[in-house]
């Protein structure tokens, strides 16, 4: 009985439920033995051979790490097929390890256990998809969303406020236009066409945890025909003193409107929250596309706000509804700047508040710091400044050289940055320095020494220009020098005239000797009086008749 029992017995074998070949069965295989958990669903699998034994059933056990207490896991027992459900297993913590053990059974014969490595619950589990319900408008789709799991889930108890949910939407006629959002378990999709069929499909997501979940089906809707009466748009909130101001866009006149609030975190409670939306005093039947109300109704934290129209006709769904924090909504515009030059190498920056600010009183309510952007005019590099005081005075500068600047204002201790935007950037040049100056002095006596020079030499080139372009009328004093001892008068006579010799008859002939001489000495005079009249273009007869005289002089004396 007992070999009997041995040969019919069901072994695991490296993973596998192996039947022994003497049995004269095919071997039995169950491999790869895998836990599913999907929300509150609790599934185990394993593979087995084509080749399996008649009769054979799988049963698992499971017990609490370190209890030694080992139970039947309902679901699992007998099971001819490779999976079974064990969701009906009650667990008090879904943190706690857990082990399962499993084995195969023919009749009243049984394998070894085979243990699964032991496991966390919720490690191991996986977000599945969420319940979704649809509702139409004509310009947008109201979402209800059901968290995965059941309302009495173990699985998500802590998280079921912590879901955030991603919609992929797409107009059913073209699925190439999809676009995604994050919503909340009760919200709208805005910005759609009227009488148009879109789709879309939701997931889940655990943001906190990087866990991701499967998606749902896909849902399809609808959007109704456009609505008589028009929703208001482009809602904005703002403050003005100790007030909030609530704007809007309407299109239409003779229209009264009405404004509500929520407080945001609701909107993370799974359900629906319609009735919780409150009245928002001095904007209800209002006329006027704005409305005005204390800022007292609302303690710190943040709202989201909705306005409806209506008129004789009907009443206009809702708008889209905006979100504003009460920390961090005041409008902040840009501080004016101021710049001047102190000394060569320092400038000095002035930062106010604008009008508007001021009018504002924004820093009466919220203490303002301000970042000041400096840098040179002609390179990228920048010094930023974030002080609460209003002067600054930069030092270390170039002369001469331009400098620009710009600042914003800041809310005092606020982690998320909320300031106005930067004002008009302002430039100005730094002074000359001590070395400017020093080149500057160099310059101007450089200049005044040079104009004598410059004198002087225009006098000399003009000079020179007169003697060459026009040349003096008045001989040489060479030339006078010949010419000092005889009368000039006739040099400048003119050459035109015919000269004629003159003949004279004499009767002493020591006369004629020194006449002779003094007519060589004449001839050498005439020579260089020929030469003379050359220079200056003009020929004279003066020697022929000075000679004439001469020759009548000793005549006459002859004649005494």
């Amino acid at each position: 009985m007992l070999a009997l029992f041995r040969a019919t017995t069901l072994m695991l074998v490296a993973g596998r439920w192996v039947l022994p070949a003497a049995s004269g069965e095919a071997n039995l295989k169950s491999e790869n033995v895998e836990i599913h958990i999907i929300d509150d669903n609790f599934f185990l699998k394993w593979n087995s051979s084509s080749e399996s034994v008649r009769n054979v059933t799988f049963s698992a056990d499971y017990q609490i790490l370190g209890t030694d207490n080992w139970k039947k896991l309902p679901g699992c027992q007998r099971i001819t097929s490779n999976k079974c459900n064990f969701s009906s297993v009650e667990l008090k913590d879904v943190f706690e390890k857990i082990e399962l053990r499993i084995r195969a059974e023919e009749g009243n014969n049984t394998s070894t256990w085979y243990e699964v490595e032991p496991f966390v619950p919720f490690l191991e589990a996986q977000i599945g998809p969420p319940d979704v319900h649809l509702e139409a408008e004509d310009k947008a789709i109201i979402l209800s969303i059901s968290p995965p799991g059941t309302e009495d889930s173990i699985m998500w108890a802590l998280d079921r406020s912590s879901f955030r949910y991603s919609v992929v939407i797409w107009k059913n006629s073209s699925s190439l236009e999809e676009r995604t959002e994050t919503v909340y378990s009760e919200d709208k999709i805005y910005k759609l066409s009227p009488e148009i069929t879109y789709c879309l499909k939701v997931k889940a997501e655990l943001r906190l945890q990087s866990r991701v979940g499967c998606y749902s089906p896909v849902y399809c809707i609808n959007t109704t025909e456009r609505h008589k009466v028009p929703s208001p748009e482009n809602v904005q909130i703002s403050v003005d003193n100790q007030a909030y101001v609530l704007k809007w866009d309407y299109p239409y006149e003779s229209t009264t409107f009405q404004a509500q609030w929520l407080r945001a975190f609701l909107k993370k409670i799974p359900g629906n929250h319609s009735n919780k939306w409150k009245q928002i005093p001095n904007c209800e039947n209002v006329t006027a596309t704005h409305c005005v109300f204390p800022r007292d109704i609302f303690s710190r934290g943040i709202y989201y706000v909705r306005v409806r129209a209506s008129n004789g006709n009907g009443t206009s769904f809702w708008s889209e509804e905006k979100e504003f924090n009460t920390e961090v909504k005041p409008i902040i515009f840009p501080p004016v700047i101021s710049m001047k030059s102190i000394t060569d190498d320092s400038l000095h920056v002035s930062v106010s508040a604008s009008e508007e600010s001021e009018n504002m009183s924004v820093n009466q309510l919220y203490p303002l710091v301000y970042e000041v952007i400096f840098w040179e005019n002609t390179s990228n590099a920048e010094r930023k400044v974030l002080e609460k005081r209003t002067d600054f005075t930069f030092p270390n500068l170039k002369p001469l050289t331009v400098y620009c600047v710009k600042a914003r204002a800041l809310i005092e201790n606020d982690r998320r940055n909320k300031g106005s935007s930067f004002s008009d950037t302002v430039c100005k040049k730094t002074k000359p320095g001590n070395t400017s100056k020093t080149w500057l002095i160099a310059g101007i006596c450089t200049a005044l020494f040079s104009i004598p020079v410059v004198i002087y030499v225009v006098r000399v080139f003009l000079r020179c220009v007169k003697y060459v372009f026009f040349p003096s009328s008045k001989p040489p004093s060479s030339v006078d020098e010949h010419f000092s001892d005889q009368p000039l008068r006739n040099l400048l006579l003119s050459t035109s005239e015919e000269q004629t010799e003159r003949c004279f008859v004499i009767e002493n002939a020591s006369i004629i000797t020194e006449i002779e001489e003094t007519n060589e000495a004449d001839e050498v005079h005439e020579e260089y009086n020929s030469q003379a009249s050359q220079d200056s273009g003009n020929y004279s007869n003066e020697d022929e008749n000075s000679g004439s005289k001469i020759s009548e002089e000793f005549l006459q004396q002859d004649s005494v």
